[in-house]
Formats: structure tokens, sequence, C-alpha cells
């Protein structure tokens, strides 16, 4: 479970732009690249759901 938080913390600091070479470089040797690929698109599916909620509660009120 670690190991996914660890994981899960690289894919917003990715998302964000605010991780340092150094740590991308780490993650990079200790995660494997099918768990990074899947919880970044599951983020980045969740991201649009929220735009896309947003932008219909706004347009709704």
């Amino acid at each position: 479970m670690l190991q996914f938080f660890s994981a899960l913390q690289s894919v917003l600091a990715a998302f964000f732009g605010v991780q340092s070479e150094n740590k991308r470089q780490a993650d990079f040797k200790q995660h494997s690249p099918t768990s990074i690929i899947l919880i970044a698109i599951t983020l980045f599916i969740a991201f649009v759901i929220a735009i896309y909620a947003v932008v219909a509660w706004v347009l709704n009120t």
C-alpha cells in the first residue's frame, strides 16, 4: 500500500510540475511504468469528469 501512495504522490507532483529531477529518476527506478501510467490515466479521467461537472453546474445556475 505504501508503494501505491508513493506512486500516487509521484504522479500528482508530475501533474503539477513540482517534482525534482532526482525524485523523478528515483521514481523511475522504484515504480513500474504500468502502475504510473494506470494512476495517471485514472487521475486524468477524474480531472476531466470534475471539470465537466463544474461546468455543467455553472451553466445550470
